[in-house]
């Protein structure tokens, strides 16, 4: 397992599965913040390491990905050995996100949303659902890597636990032109988030590498609030993180639905 200087949890209840560290603090690290302010235990799976990324280095994201989890306040993040640029949607990959599912065994899964600029942002997506239909199998192939990877360090190389299928599989979409289904109010966590997301100082700091592609650092706060503040006006909030999810919803009482319609 890749050493990310996290503390283990044995469960949690959400796990966010992302392609990159820092793509969970840019979508829904105020999401967690909330769930964890509930009690809840957070967790996040990050499938590649940013050793192709224009900015920083692998090692240098490694200790600033502990760091925002530290402030997202959650127990448990790791980082696969999936090629960064490269993600695919392979038996091989799913496996590997299966072995995470039926140690940490959550309820709701928070995926990328499944259109997206970056492929490997929209590969997640398609992975991470058929990693969790898969982790739900009695009896799922298991692969067995010809070497040690960034995940099976100091795990055994079958998948060894009991079944498990997340119940709830949503989708972060920040980043997606789509209409959300529900907003989450992150307006008490939206400073702490901010800051977790600029703990990358490898990717978000002034530098003269990828200048013509990244935002300006004075400019990352008014951007990300405003796009925080966009939402949360959508739910009557002040600050909110958008979601998608694929199925219905179900309502037992009329009179505690919650946003005001007119």
């Amino acid at each position: 397992m890749a050493a990310d200087s996290v503390p283990d949890s044995p469960a949690a209840d959400v796990l966010a599965i992302a392609a990159h560290r820092d793509d969970v603090e840019q979508t829904c690290g105020g999401t967690l913040l909330r769930m964890a302010s509930r009690g809840l235990r957070t967790a996040i799976l990050d499938l590649t390491q940013g050793e192709a990324g224009t900015r920083g280095s692998a090692e240098e994201r490694a200790r600033e990905a502990a760091q925002a989890a530290r402030l997202l306040g959650v127990g448990w993040r790791k980082a696969l050995d999936l090629p960064d640029g490269a993600v695919e949607n392979t038996l091989e990959n799913r496996i590997k996100i299966v072995r995470v599912l039926r140690r940490l065994r959550p309820r709701v899964v928070i995926l990328p949303y499944w259109q997206a600029r970056h492929p490997d942002h929209a590969n997640t997506a398609a992975l991470g659902y058929e990693a969790c239909f898969l982790s739900g199998l009695a009896k799922a192939p298991a692969v067995r890597p010809a070497a040690p990877t960034a995940l099976t360090v100091d795990e055994p190389v079958d998948t060894g636990l009991p079944p498990h299928r997340p119940f709830k599989i949503v989708y972060a979409s920040l980043y997606a032109d789509v209409r959300p289904n529900f907003i989450v109010d992150i307006t008490p966590f939206i400073e702490q988030r901010h800051a977790a997301l600029m703990a990358y100082r490898s990717q978000y700091a002034n530098q003269p590498a990828g200048s013509g592609l990244f935002v300006a650092e004075e400019e990352i706060r008014e951007r990300t609030f405003a796009e925080a503040r966009h939402y949360g006006l959508l739910a009557g909030v002040r600050f909110g993180e958008p979601f998608v999810q694929k199925e219905v919803g179900l309502i037992d009482d009329l009179t505690l639905l919650p946003v005001q319609s007119i």
